[in-house]
């Protein structure tokens, strides 16, 4: 079941995933108001979600005509309906004229409340916030509502399970909803009400799911973004005042997006692009220069944002594990991805091909928690499909450089054919034993190096080869389908702590 899952959501990029749950959720609320199930008629949502997608679609076009950019409208769209979902609809020409003003804040945030190219804030959350702080307009947030909880919370299962933010969304949701039963039964409320209230009343779920999850706005590491959850839950669940200012959902959210920015990179990484080399007969290099310090720890990820003419469905953002060590990124010297060119190719994947050397992209972020323990002694077992590879390069070369070189680790290296092996330099400086499988076994090999033959990797076979595996932790990084195979059997074989790393929707 879970690598049907994986299969499925990783056909599909998070940004349009995330477009298609919310519009999905939107049909449903016109539905749910035509057999009278919501306060609010299906002309009202119809014309307020018409005049928030023209809003913000277009004042993303304009705004970032103005910083001379290029407007990333998925994520506009996404802003739109997030708006839609936060503001009570209406069809009173004053109130389109908030919900206009309202997505025009959103729209200007990513621009404005920026430092150094990175954005502070969710959009939605400090639109909604301006708007309520002046009386100008205040938010509904009128999604939280029993009729949508069944579908909201499918949504926001899907999206956090994509962006693997489980963790993050069950955090907050525990945390704001027994904070807030708390609070109501001791005015009072029986369990049972106060329960119902907590789940069915607040945005609980959709906060979790569509808007503290947003990876802009979050920092890089797992334990980072649960405390930032915990931040935000404590802040929704307990009413406050501050002058004029009252605790709300979009308030706790902004002021959890101050102590995420905090925690992160703190500025947007421009990279001048270098060149390409060939790794594979599919696979490439990807080497760019950056103009500015960025940070990350082995094994983590950015997100590479690419404009171009006439993207296609899978737009113009991709997520890729770097393969260069964190000290050529210090010394301005070098950021590096490698990545599969299957034919044909996405429209990201042509345009990364088509770069003319020189030119400057943009990462919004970096993020992961796909790291190998502090301690360089401790046994190792990694297995890497394909170009899995990457974050394995970037971890190895930086433990090299850091002078321990990583004698106890194992490498099992699966890939579809005989030459296409990737970084075989850099992982035969290296040191480490490396045993590989493929449909044959490959004419040129390092020394040293091992062929398990042409079958799967299975517990039997990992235990015959790596002896002592039981005193191993592990790492697997690949495809979902081998990633959910190769980790259940390097449990099986009784490799202990396995970490994952899947490369979907490349």
């Amino acid at each position: 079941m879970k690598a049907r899952l994986d299969t499925f959501v990783g056909r599909i990029t998070m940004y349009n995933l995330v477009v298609v749950v919310l519009a999905a959720l939107a049909v449903i609320a016109v539905i749910a108001s035509a057999f009278g199930q919501l306060f609010y008629t299906p002309a009202q949502m119809g014309l307020s979600l018409v005049v928030l997608l023209a809003v913000t679609l277009v004042s993303s076009w304009g705004i970032a005509r103005l910083f001379r950019t290029r407007a990333h409208l998925q994520s506009a769209a996404i802003t739109a309906l997030l708006l839609f979902f936060v503001f009570m609809p209406s069809d009173d020409p004053a109130t389109l004229g908030f919900l206009a003003l309202a997505a025009l804040l959103a729209s200007a945030s990513k621009f404005v409340l920026a430092w150094r190219g990175k954005h502070i804030f969710n959009p939605v959350a400090i639109a909604a916030v301006v708007l309520t702080v002046s009386t100008l307009y205040g938010a509904a947030w009128w999604v939280a509502t029993p009729v949508l909880l069944p579908f909201v919370a499918f949504g926001a299962f899907l999206v956090l399970y994509r962006t693997r933010k489980l963790s993050l969304g069950l955090t907050f949701i525990v945390l704001a909803t027994v904070l807030n039963l708390g609070r109501m039964m001791l005015l009072g409320t029986s369990f049972g009400d106060a329960l119902w209230l907590a789940v069915g009343s607040f945005p609980v779920i959709f906060l979790a799911g569509f808007m503290l999850s947003e990876p802009l706005t979050l920092p890089p590491r797992r334990w980072q973004q649960l405390v930032v959850a915990a931040i935000v839950a404590v802040l929704f669940s307990i009413p406050f005042q501050v002058g004029p200012v009252y605790s709300s959902p979009e308030l706790a959210l902004v002021l959890g997006n101050v102590v995420a920015f905090a925690f992160g990179q703190r500025r947007g990484i421009r990279l001048r692009y270098l060149g390409s080399r060939a790794l594979t007969p599919t696979t490439a290099a990807f080497d760019f220069a950056p103009l500015g310090p960025v940070r990350f720890t082995p094994g983590q990820y950015l997100e590479l944002s690419l404009p171009h003419a006439k993207p296609d469905s899978r737009g113009t953002r991709r997520v890729f594990s770097l393969a260069s060590a964190p000290a050529e990124a210090a010394s301005g010297s070098l950021v590096s991805v490698g990545l599969k060119l299957p034919q044909p190719s996405s429209s990201f994947k042509k345009a990364l091909v088509g770069l003319e050397p020189g030119t400057v992209v943009r990462s919004p972020w970096v993020g992961g928690d796909f790291v190998l323990p502090a301690d360089a002694s401790e046994p190792l077992v990694l297995a890497a499909g394909g170009i899995g590879i990457t974050p394995f390069v970037s971890q190895l070369a930086d433990r090299a450089g850091g002078g321990s070189r990583p004698a106890d680790v194992v490498l099992v290296y699966s890939v579809s054919a005989p030459d296409e092996l990737a970084y075989l330099l850099e992982l035969e400086a290296s040191g480490i034993r490396v045993l590989v499988t493929a449909p044959t076994e490959p004419e040129r090999m390092p020394a040293g190096w091992q062929y398990l033959g042409a079958g799967r990797v299975t517990a039997s076979v990992l235990r015959e080869a790596i002896g002592d595996i039981a005193g191993r932790r592990g790492y697997v990084s690949g495809p979902p389908g081998y990633v959910d195979h190769v980790s259940a059997e390097l449990r099986k074989a009784g490799a202990k702590r396995v970490h994952t790393d899947q490369f979907a929707g490349y």
